[in-house]
């Protein structure tokens, strides 16, 4: 049992589980309907994604100095009652359960997933691999 963190879009895993999109917007031209037949999401979840203004910051970010700026509103961001309270039920349930979450990036180094990944195990999450290299100063968690 444990967390998947996917680029929504992609092909599931095998047993991956229900799929949470954690994304601001449904993705363009596909019809409610078929969000989860074409593997994009089971559930829509906007609770832990960057608000407009974080994703803006994320998305026009050029450099590592950039990044750490939406990185720290983002965590921010995740420390309102909601989020955090959802981050903490999500790392409760990764050891019972398993599921995945995601966003449309196509780099995770660059995308909100992978700061999820990070405020997920630092609640004690149980997720499926350990994830991409944080070599960055911008991955780590503070």
């Amino acid at each position: 049992m444990a967390i998947r963190i996917v680029r929504l879009g992609s092909p599931r895993a095998a047993n991956e589980g229900t799929r949470l999109g954690t994304v601001r917007r449904p993705p363009r031209g596909v019809p409610r309907k078929d969000f989860a037949r074409r593997d994009w999401y089971d559930v829509w979840y906007p609770v832990l994604a960057p608000s407009v203004a974080a994703m803006k910051l994320g998305l026009n970010a050029t450099n590592d100095r950039q990044w750490a700026a939406f990185a720290r509103k983002y965590r921010a961001e995740m420390k309102a009652h909601a989020p955090s309270q959802s981050l903490d039920v999500l790392a409760a349930l990764s050891s019972h359960a398993s599921f995945s979450m995601g966003c449309y990036c196509e780099d995770e180094s660059r995308c909100h997933r992978s700061l999820l990944r990070q405020l997920l195990l630092a609640r004690g999450a149980s997720l499926e691999g350990d994830g991409i290299p944080c070599e960055k100063q911008w991955c780590g968690s503070r």
